[in-house]
């Protein structure tokens, strides 16, 4: 047993420690501890412990010292995240990470069970049905609030300037994300607005082949580019939508420690609205590559940032497989803005400030204030 302890701690702090030659004495003689704290624990903790579970565990505390991205996933569930959920199972509609050991939501994604229920990004998960979170990690979270479809879970949540804390109880569904929603809007309907929900593999074609319609049948005299609630998703999608408003110029790099994932992207000549307006709308649910977009449109100048600071995701994660059949999700590369600004923990800020109306709001409503702003600009 105390042999494999070693050898797995090994593999692990050689992938964190790059300094491991010079500090080998140091490294050993931690892992050495490590194992005797184990061993105490194993004889003298007033329970009988799981000592894979406790292994789990250590492997997870590495990589959340990284940072709130990167975690362990066990076999079990490394298979469960692989797998086409086929109808079987349902999810809430919310991206999460870890700050602190507290699971926060990054963004509840529209229409989705959490966010008609009231989930808002920077909450933090306090109880899964009654279950205390503290203490699971990310993925012990994503898996306990999975479920059947139509099954309920209850989330208790912590609020920013709330001091008491809320109840949220939600019916599970299967989360099918239109990545992209059109309309006119404005007094004579000249304003293209285009709802970005995600970005995945389809997002960029769907995009566009609305910007073309909207030219060829309606020749809006600007757009409207909302990026509320957008988690984020792939980053050649985020290149790809920047790239129709931008003639030229850099769109985003990328820096890790390895060469491979440090890199920039461009953008090539041809803006498919000719130079119309754009405003584009974001919130603290706009995270990674929304951050991307957002960010690229304001340090070219090429739009009006309206709304509130976004998340401040910037990083990239890879998902790499095990040798026990698990995974582990790594934080690889980091993203930086065309001014050479990093996204992480900073987030985009707006060229115009304009607050949710309320706690209970929905985007697209009556109420929308920063929507009704937007729309504004352009009428005044």
């Amino acid at each position: 047993m105390k042999n494999k302890i070693l050898s797995l701690l090994i593999i692990f702090f050689f992938g964190v420690n790059s300094s491991y030659a010079q500090n080998s004495n140091k490294l050993y003689d931690k892992i050495d501890l490590f194992s005797e704290v184990l061993n105490k624990v194993k004889n003298e903790y007033v329970d009988e412990i799981d000592q894979v579970e406790v292994m789990d565990s250590a492997i997870n505390g590495v990589l959340q010292s990284l940072d709130p991205y990167s975690a362990y996933m066990s076999p079990e569930l490394f298979k469960n995240m692989q797998t086409d959920t086929k109808g079987e199972f349902g999810g809430l509609g919310i991206e999460i990470g870890m700050e602190s050991g507290v699971v926060k939501v990054i963004s509840p994604i529209d229409d989705t069970p959490a966010a008609e229920a009231g989930i808002k990004s920077g909450d933090y998960i306090i109880k899964i049905d009654q279950e205390q979170v503290q203490g699971k990690s990310l993925m012990e979270a994503v898996k306990m609030m999975r479920g059947k479809i139509g099954s309920s879970i209850k989330l208790t949540i912590r609020r920013k300037g709330i001091k008491k804390s809320l109840e949220f109880n939600i019916k599970r569904a299967i989360i099918e994300v239109k990545s992209v929603e059109s309309k006119l809007l404005g007094k004579n309907k000249k304003i293209g607005y285009l709802k970005l929900k995600s970005f995945n593999e389809n997002s960029g074609e769907q995009f566009l082949q609305r910007i073309k319609n909207f030219e060829k049948i309606n020749n809006p005299k600007g757009y409207i580019v909302d990026l509320r609630n957008n988690p984020g998703g792939l980053l050649n999608q985020a290149i790809n939508i920047t790239d129709y408003f931008l003639n030229d110029g850099e769109i985003v790099s990328t820096k890790g420690r390895n060469i491979k994932e440090t890199r920039k992207f461009f953008a090539k000549k041809g803006d498919a609205i000719k130079g119309k307006p754009i405003i584009v709308i974001i919130n603290n649910g706009s995270a990674s590559a929304s951050e991307i977009l957002a960010g690229a449109l304001k340090d070219h100048k090429r739009a009006i940032i309206l709304g509130e600071n976004t998340y401040g995701k910037g990083s990239v994660q890879s998902i790499i497989p095990l040798r026990n059949g698990g995974g582990i999700r790594l934080t690889i590369s980091k993203y930086y803005l065309p001014s050479g600004k990093s996204i992480s923990e900073v987030g985009v800020t707006p060229d115009i400030l304009v607050e949710e109306a309320n706690e209970n709001f929905k985007i697209n409503s009556n109420t929308d204030n920063q929507l009704n702003y937007a729309v504004n600009l352009f009428n005044s």
